[in-house]
């Protein structure tokens, strides 16, 4: 006597309308939202293409004492502890009731070539010194990347005429607290600690304003109104330049 057909598929039970037990190879639900690629970044300034903008909650920034948490404008800015090129510690908390303005720098950069010799970086550490103010460059270039090392950079402080401290981050810690993306990437933060401007330097890369108008240079804008007790007019601005040379 024939045995009836057995079919070649057991059914599967159904859990919240998917299936509870394996479907076959390439059948397989699309990821969850959760899991699942985040969406392409805006569109960056017609320059060197940046890379891809850090998370909102850095695994370094995390994990480092030395940097409190990821910067956000209108937040309390990230608290930082870096060495110079003559290996002086300097620590964000030091110029507490200060103004500190941030440079992310990079001295084999073009555009930190043009705007330390011919835009305003020439000269707006010097225009906008004061006792009430610090200013600070930092290189998070990774070893082996343009622009890293104590003597590339020695030889570009005295080529540009900088008199302020260059300071070395180059696992690239503090670059990713504060979501540095280019060189130069611009930081205001007010005597009160707190992150009040992050952008680009100014509105003309390589000495071309971006669109109408006047050239604005926006860091000196940001500090003025500081000065004068005001809120700064404009925040943030996308940035532009070269991208930061992070190791990872």
């Amino acid at each position: 006597m024939r045995r009836p057909l057995v079919p070649s598929f057991v059914p599967c039970l159904l859990v919240f309308g998917l299936p509870a037990c394996g479907a076959p190879k390439g059948s397989q639900p699309a990821e969850s939202a959760k899991t699942a690629a985040p969406a392409a970044a805006a569109a960056e300034p017609a320059n060197e293409p940046g890379p891809k903008a850090p998370s909102a909650q850095p695994a370094a920034a995390a994990k480092d004492p030395k940097v409190a948490q990821t910067a956000e404008v209108g937040k309390p800015a990230p608290a930082f502890e870096l060495v110079d090129l003559d290996g002086k510690t300097h620590r964000l908390a030091d110029h507490a009731g200060k103004i500190v303005v941030l440079e992310w720098f990079n001295p084999e950069c073009p555009f930190i070539k043009y705007a330390h010799t011919k835009g305003p970086l020439s000269d707006l550490a010097k225009r906008l010194a004061g006792d009430d103010l610090v200013f600070l460059a930092i290189n998070s270039g990774a070893p082996g990347k343009q622009g890293h090392g104590v003597e590339v950079n020695r030889k570009a402080v005295e080529a540009f005429g900088i008199d302020h401290p260059v300071l070395l981050d180059p696992d690239g810690t503090v670059g990713h607290a504060y979501g540095a993306r280019k060189t130069p990437h611009m930081f205001v933060v007010d005597a009160k600690g707190t992150l009040v401007y992050a952008g680009a330097l100014d509105n003309a890369p390589m000495g071309e304003v971006d669109g109408e108008g006047p050239h604005v240079v926006y860091v000196e804008q940001a500090v003025a109104a500081l000065r004068a007790g005001k809120a700064v007019p404009t925040p943030t601005t996308p940035p532009y330049g070269c991208s930061v040379k992070y190791g990872s």
